[in-house]
């Protein structure tokens, strides 16, 4: 007799949904296809010989501790390395405060497995990222939806948000995944002192701080918060968790991440990761440490920051050059991402069949929103392709747009 295996799924299985992004992306597997849909690294700024150099000098000196499995909190020289490097924007921390996870996905996955029950509100941007949504889904979360412009999330919003008891709030204050904009320092401040006076912690995920190609840095939530509460230099207890990772500054194949947090944070982390997968890579550890440290990823993230920020001008160029009036996107300081709104009458998921045709992509933005909303946006990547790609990308978009729009009878 044949098992029916979907009737012995988990409950919680019937709100996991595939990744629209991990779908687009198939589509990159087509040389003849630009696509702006991941958020895809540049491989030609892989730091590929050095990585070479290092895997032999790691394989030499330690290969047969590189190839063991080790400890559950992570390889100590990375998070010192870590740690040495957050002081510099003032987060004063230890090792004791930090938990390496295989990618940020891991990271979101464990903080929705030790901190969602069943039903517990979690309090999001609207757009907010979905790989988030995807992870806490499985956890069976429910989303507060708190509006954005140009300065991030609106404190209003927020306020009315925090009323109704959530579990945490989670934001992406720098160059914000899908929309490029970055919380204002004023409104950082709002964020801390609400979440603060209702007693709701605050998940900051930075995947993209490092990345700025304009403008003034502006200090993480965790810094502010440490700095809010005088820790005078003690280790951090506060009330904010921060995420980051080396997808972006390293290479996304690495897998390394991490988590910072008050030390019984990452304890209870620590006892869910080794359910998981005992230990991240040892391996893959070790060799970002010692590609890393002696100050060559300050040097690197320099080459990434110049190759991104030429990238993004030239696509916010193109489409000034070659989209209609009556579209509007965000102009972000940093990142990998910007945000098109189309008019209302479009429907960016068929207009992507249309894009499509002209052999380009693009991700439709009802993805990123917990309420199924944004019918007419779209998130587009400007890292991934070189200048010259992504004009020719922007131009058959153009094509394609301005077919759809003749064909819904919306000007253009």
């Amino acid at each position: 007799m044949q098992t029916p295996w979907t009737q012995r799924f988990a409950q919680r299985t019937q709100r996991m949904r595939g990744s629209v992004v991990r779908e687009i992306l198939k589509l990159t597997e087509q040389p003849d296809i630009i696509s702006f849909g991941g958020g895809l690294p540049a491989p030609d700024v892989f730091p590929v010989d050095a990585f070479e150099d290092a895997a032999c000098h790691l394989l030499q000196a330690h290969g047969a501790k590189a190839l063991q499995y080790s400890i559950t909190e992570g390889y100590r020289p990375l998070r010192e390395m870590i740690c040495r490097h957050s002081a510099r924007y003032g987060i004063v921390i230890e090792p004791e405060n930090v938990l390496i996870t295989s990618g940020s996905q891991q990271a979101l996955d464990l903080l929705g497995k030790v901190f969602i029950n069943a039903g517990d509100h979690v309090v999001v941007e609207r757009p907010t990222y979905l790989g988030a949504m995807q992870a806490w889904n499985a956890y069976q979360a429910e989303y507060i939806n708190v509006p954005m412009d140009e300065d991030g999330m609106c404190p209003d919003g927020l306020d009315a948000a925090l009323r109704m008891g959530p579990k945490f709030i989670y934001a992406l204050p720098n160059f914000q995944n899908p929309t490029g904009v970055t919380l204002s320092l004023e409104r950082r401040h709002e964020l801390i002192r609400l979440a603060d006076h209702y007693g709701v912690p605050i998940i900051e995920d930075d995947p993209y701080g490092q990345l700025r190609y304009e403008g003034q840095h502006v200090m993480s939530l965790v810094a502010l918060d440490a700095q809010a509460r005088a820790h005078d230099g003690a280790p951090y207890t506060g009330n904010i968790i921060y995420l980051s990772t080396f997808s972006k500054t390293l290479a996304p194949g690495l897998r390394l991440a991490w988590i910072v947090a008050p030390a019984e944070v990452i304890q209870k982390l620590v006892t869910a990761k080794q359910g998981t997968d005992l230990h991240t890579s040892t391996f893959a550890q070790m060799l970002a440490y010692d590609v890393a440290h002696g100050g060559f990823l300050d040097q690197h993230v320099k080459i990434i920051r110049a190759e991104y920020g030429a990238r993004r001008v030239a696509m916010l160029a193109a489409m000034e050059k070659y989209f209609p009036p009556e579209l509007t996107w965000t102009k972000p300081q940093g990142g990998l991402f910007l945000w098109v709104t189309f008019p209302e009458s479009v429907n960016a998921t068929d207009l992507l069949r249309e894009a499509i045709k002209e052999k380009v992509a693009y991700v439709p933005g009802t993805a990123f929103f917990a309420d199924g909303t944004g019918h007419n946006t779209a998130r587009f990547n400007f890292s991934y392709c070189n200048e010259a790609t992504i004009e020719e990308g922007i131009r058959r978009l153009s094509v394609a747009l301005r077919r759809f729009m003749e064909m819904q009878g919306t000007k253009g």
